[in-house]
Order: C-alpha cells, then structure tokens, then sequence
C-alpha cells in the first residue's frame, strides 16, 4: 500500500486533538437507555424476528457494553506493546526524535482509552438493571496474545485500529438514531486511533524490513491464531450475552430462539472485531506489499465476515 505515512505528521495532528475523559462522560452527560448504543450494521439485532422493539433495544445496548470491555481489553496488550516499541528506538545513538515522541503520545492515548471505556462502563452498570457477564479477565488475554511473534501482535493492533476507522465512519458518522452520548465515545476514540493507524503501519513497515519471507509468513501464522483464539473468546460472551438478555427483560428464550440468537450474535461480533479489520483495504493493502500471499490468506478466512 503506497502512503505517506510519517512519524512527524502523525505527531503534529495528535498533538492538535485536545479532548479528556471528563469531557464525555459524568456528572450531567449521562447514557440514555431509551435509545440504541450501537449502530445496526454492528449490533444485528434485527434479524431476530422473536424479539420486541424493546428487547431489542436492550439487546442493543448488552452489545454496547460488550464494547466497552472488549476495546478496554484490548488496549490492556495494545499499551504495552507501543510502550516496548518506543523504548526499542532508545537504545540507539541515532535514534528518531518524531519517531519516540509520536510512539510515546500513542502509548498516553491508549492509556487514555482505556480509562475512558472504563468510565464509560462505570456509567452503563449505574443504569443498566443487571449484571452483564463478560470473558476474562483482560490481563490474561493480553499475556496470551503478547505470547506470539511481535509482527504477530502488530498485525492484531493495525487490524484493531483500521476498524475502529471503519466503525466509525461506515457505520456511525450519520447514524442519529444513536444515544450521542455514546456516539460521542465513538467519534472522539476515532479521532485519535485514525494517528494509530497510521503509527501502526510505520511500525509493521519497520518491523518487517529486516525479516525474510519465511518470518514473516510465521507472523501471519500467529495472527489467525491470535484471531482464532479472540473468536472463541467471542463466541463465548455471545452466550454471556444471552444470560444477561434472559435475565434483563425476564423471560426464557425456547431453545430455538437460544440457538438462533447465539447464531445470529456470535456472527455479528465476528464481523465487529475481525471481519470489519480484516477486511479493511488498508489493513490488506499493509500486507499485500509486504507479501503477496499473506493477503491471500487473510481474504481466504471467511468465517470471521
């Protein structure tokens, strides 16, 4: 993919973007639980034709919850591996000012993401009427994926921030039917992650200039097993899902009704966190110029659309 990707630039619109947490949420800006947290194309709700308006509104906003949690855990490996990335620039004489400093605004801002899912979590358990279960806990998922080779965990964080670009913008830039608080929490993550993208490819760009084509070919490896282990950690908090929406609007589901929305849910997160990124242009376009073929292995995976 050609671009013009630089640490410089990357830095000096980071360095424009001037929001905090307290900003988005507390105090008199509040959820609102009469309305829709994620947009449909995400949440998919529709296609269960077994449930009210109402039921599937709050079905609607489990899955907003999910969200919190899921982008909180994710930044728990994403922040340590910008960390341990920027401190790898440090042990040179000659190393790259823009570079260090632009890795290093990432890595706050990342910290910075994960306390603003965090508050905004702490708002939806305050007005939501019940527990909702989710998969865990985040530090061990996070040791699970920094296992793998470290282009391996680039690939997952490129993939990660490219779809939280299209989240935003394919799905809720236009979308008024959503509660704007939470819409706010979408476009201001996506502000910022548009930098991270951009960041994400220079390193992978780095990473991979001293690897052959075998290494580079275990990476990819190791991310579809990176992918594959989050898809059963997904289709695990599908059924976490089911209990909280069982146990939030009163009623048992029969077992065809289970067996559908588990169906139906556990594809809708599949496209959410790996379709959406794995199939995003840039993403394949990332791993077309460094090998031909891994773009071809990534667009032979269509389980996860």
């Amino acid at each position: 993919m050609q671009h013009t990707y630089t640490y410089e630039g990357a830095l000096a619109v980071s360095e424009r973007i001037n929001w905090r947490v307290e900003d988005l949420i507390g105090e008199e800006k509040k959820l609102d639980f009469s309305r829709s947290f994620l947009p449909e194309t995400l949440a998919r709700v529709e296609p269960l034709a077994f449930l009210s308006r109402d039921e599937k509104r709050i079905l609607n906003q489990i899955r907003g919850h999910d969200y919190l949690y899921t982008f909180g855990l994710v930044e728990e490996f994403i922040l340590p591996f910008v960390m341990d990335h920027a401190r790898g620039g440090l042990v040179t004489d000659a190393y790259d000012d823009y570079e260090v400093r632009a890795l290093l605004e990432f890595a706050g801002e990342e910290a910075k993401h994960i306390h603003l899912f965090k508050r905004f979590r702490e708002e939806f358990i305050k007005g939501f009427h019940v527990t909702c279960g989710v998969i865990g806990p985040p530090h061990e998922i996070a040791k699970a994926v920094l296992r793998h080779h470290p282009l391996a965990v680039a690939f997952t964080i490129m993939h990660i921030e490219w779809m939280t670009q299209r989240h935003y913008i394919d799905s809720v830039q236009n979308d008024e039917d959503l509660d704007p608080q939470f819409k706010s929490l979408l476009k201001h993550h996506w502000m910022e992650e548009a930098q991270h993208a951009k960041l994400d490819t220079l390193m992978i760009e780095h990473m991979a200039s001293t690897m052959g084509e075998k290494e580079i070919a275990q990476a990819v490896d190791e991310y579809l097993e990176i992918g594959s282990m989050l898809d059963a950690g997904l289709e695990q908090q599908t059924r976490f899902d089911l209990e909280s929406f069982e146990q939030a609007v009163g009623r048992r589901l029969s077992d065809g009704e289970r067996a559908e929305f588990i169906s139906v849910q556990h594809q809708a997160c599949r496209w959410t966190y790996l379709g959406s990124g794995m199939t995003h242009k840039n993403f394949l376009g990332t791993l077309e110029q460094l090998q031909p073929e891994a773009r071809k292995r990534i667009e032979a995976t269509p389980d996860f659309l």
